[in-house]
């Protein structure tokens, strides 16, 4: 896999980084919502803890990092990134109903 198989279909005119790019940001705002509510149940909860503020700062960091490699083309670390980042959430579920 190359940077070139993530090509999209729409905006043809537009260079590849920047249409990785407006791909990154559509999936950030897809994943937000649901980090938010995990986050604020748990708050709200009362079970927000150091477990849960670490797995919030993994979450952090992956998806800092998911958007930085997905904008670069690199294939395979993204999917690990992505991976890791759903496992902090469910981190959070699992404080949450414990």
């Amino acid at each position: 896999m190359t940077a070139s198989d993530y090509k999209s279909p729409r905006n043809p005119e537009l260079p590849d980084g920047v249409k990785r790019a407006n791909r990154t940001h559509l999936n950030a705002l897809e994943v937000l919502p649901s980090f938010a509510v995990l986050i604020l149940v748990a708050h709200v909860a009362g079970q927000n803890n150091w477990i849960t503020a670490l797995a919030a700062a993994v979450f952090f960091w992956t998806r800092l990092g998911y958007t930085i490699v997905y904008w670069h083309g690199t294939p395979f670390i993204r999917t690990a990134l992505f991976a890791v980042g759903v496992i902090a959430q469910l981190v959070i579920f699992s404080q949450i109903i414990l």
